[in-house]
């Protein structure tokens, strides 16, 4: 799942390398946090958050093998 939001968010940013996808697991759900440079933010939530939308739908719907909740978090 981690590839798959690096491989998503890369193409979006200015700044590919300072992608930092990192991954919390609970008891039914999977967090994940993507950090980003300060500057491609913006880029990445896009406008009225349509990117960020879009970003969590996919990933949500990869995620439905699983048993598990799936979050993604914007940092």
């Amino acid at each position: 799942m981690k590839s798959l939001i690096e491989t998503i968010v890369e193409p979006l940013v200015d700044h590919p390398e300072e992608i930092v996808v990192t991954e919390k697991e609970e008891d039914n759900k999977h967090i994940y946090h993507l950090h980003v440079h300060e500057n491609d933010v913006g880029k990445v939530i896009g406008k009225n958050g349509r990117i960020a939308k879009s970003i969590r739908t996919v990933v949500y719907a990869a995620g439905m093998k699983s048993n598990k909740r799936i979050y993604l978090d914007i940092m």
